[in-house]
């Protein structure tokens, strides 16, 4: 599963040919969530408020590239890598 970012320790992933809806995968020290680009957590849990609130600023912000990317892997293209957070 391509890395598509990391900042801050967390690790951003995107499978290729996955189901609906669009989301991505998530560690943050050890810990790992599926979530989805309106920032809900679908499974698991990240353990850290802090974590979570920047993954979401990262999908506000990165809302379209993540969207041009799952549409990549959905057509089993290589997905792009996407800028991290500052």
């Amino acid at each position: 599963m391509p890395i598509i970012s990391r900042f801050f320790g967390i690790i951003v992933r995107m499978y290729y040919d996955e189901h609906n809806p669009p989301h991505i995968h998530v560690e943050y020290q050890n810990n790992k969530a599926v979530i989805d680009f309106n920032g809900n957590i679908l499974k698991g849990d990240l353990k850290s408020r802090t974590a979570t609130r920047l993954i979401r600023e990262w999908i506000d912000i990165h809302f379209k590239d993540l969207d041009e990317d799952w549409n990549l892997a959905q057509s089993g293209k290589e997905v792009h890598e996407i800028k991290p957070l500052d």
